[in-house]
C-alpha cells in the first residue's frame, strides 16, 4: 500500500525540533494520518485532512513540545482533552517510552483513539472522564510529571482543569496557536492560586501554519483542594 503522508516532509520538520524518527515511527503516523481521515468522514475529528497540512498543523506542531521541554525517559503524561489525540498520540508514537494517559470528556473520540492505537500497535491509558471530576480524584490527582493541552480554552481556565493533575516538580505545557501574552497575564492570578509559576514561554513560526506558543508553567505547591471546580462554578466565578 502506498503511502499516505509524505514520511520524509516528517521526517525532516521533526527533525527542526530536534525529533529523529525512525521508519518504524514514520509507519506509525503513516496509519495514524490515514486512520485520522477515515475516521473524519464518520465523526468530526479535524477540519485537517490534506495530507501534508495533518503533517504540519497535527504531527509536527504535537512533536514540537520535545523542544520545548526535556521530557526524561518514563515520564507520566496526561493529555487533557485529547480529541484526536494531539499531542499525546503523537508524542507516543515519538517516544513509546512514556507514559501516557489520554483523557477526554466525549467517548465517541475515545473509541476512535483506542482503535487507531490497536492499529499502530501502542499502548497509552485512555480515561473517558470530565477533567474536573478527574482532578479531583485520587486516582489522577497530582499524579503526573507532565500535563498537556492543546485546547481553545483561554490559559486562566485550563490552568484550574490541567495543574491538579501534575506532580509538585512536574509541569503543565499549555500549547497555543499564537501571541500569548494577554493570556498570560489574565492567568497569572490563578495560576499562582493553583500551585504553579510561569517558568517560560517559548514562540515559534511553524511553516504556513503561523505562529506558535508553549507556556511552560511550573508546579511549585500543592493545589487547594476546592479545585478543581466545576467548569459552571469556573465560568460563573473566574479566578482573577
Amino acid at each position: 500500500m502506498a503511502d499516505f503522508i509524505s514520511k520524509s516532509l516528517l521526517k525532516e520538520k521533526a527533525a527542526l525540533y530536534g525529533v529523529g524518527l525512525d521508519e518504524k515511527a514514520l509507519e506509525r503516523f503513516d496509519i495514524y494520518a490515514r486512520l485520522l481521515v477515515e475516521w473524519n468522514e464518520k465523526i468530526n475529528l479535524t477540519a485537517i485532512t490534506e495530507p501534508d497540512e495533518i503533517v504540519i498543523k497535527h504531527f509536527v506542531d504535537s512533536l514540537s513540545i520535545f523542544s520545548a521541554v526535556d521530557i526524561p525517559v518514563g515520564s507520566r503524561v496526561i493529555d487533557v482533552g485529547t480529541g484526536a489525540g494531539f499531542p499525546g498520540v503523537a508524542m507516543l508514537i515519538a517516544r513509546p517510552d512514556l507514559d501516557i494517559t489520554l483523557m477526554d470528556s466525549t467517548n465517541k473520540k475515545l473509541n476512535v483513539i483506542r482503535d487507531m492505537l490497536e492499529n499502530i500497535g501502542l499502548e497509552a491509558n485512555v480515561v473517558h472522564k470530565r477533567a474536573e471530576e478527574a482532578g479531583q480524584s485520587k486516582d489522577f490527582r497530582e499524579s503526573y510529571d507532565f500535563a498537556t493541552a492543546r485546547a481553545v480554552s483561554n490559559l486562566r481556565d485550563l490552568s484550574e482543569f490541567c495543574l491538579p493533575f501534575v506532580k509538585v516538580g512536574g509541569t503543565f505545557i499549555s500549547m497555543k496557536s499564537a501571541k500569548a501574552d494577554e493570556e498570560i497575564e489574565e492567568g497569572k492570578k490563578a495560576i499562582s492560586v493553583l500551585g504553579g509559576r510561569i517558568r517560560e514561554k517559548k514562540t515559534f513560526n511553524l511553516e504556513a501554519a503561523g505562529e506558535r506558543t508553549v507556556i511552560l508553567i511550573e508546579k511549585s505547591s500543592s493545589t487547594p483542594a476546592k479545585y478543581p471546580r466545576p467548569s459552571a462554578k469556573m465560568a460563573k466565578n473566574p479566578i482573577r
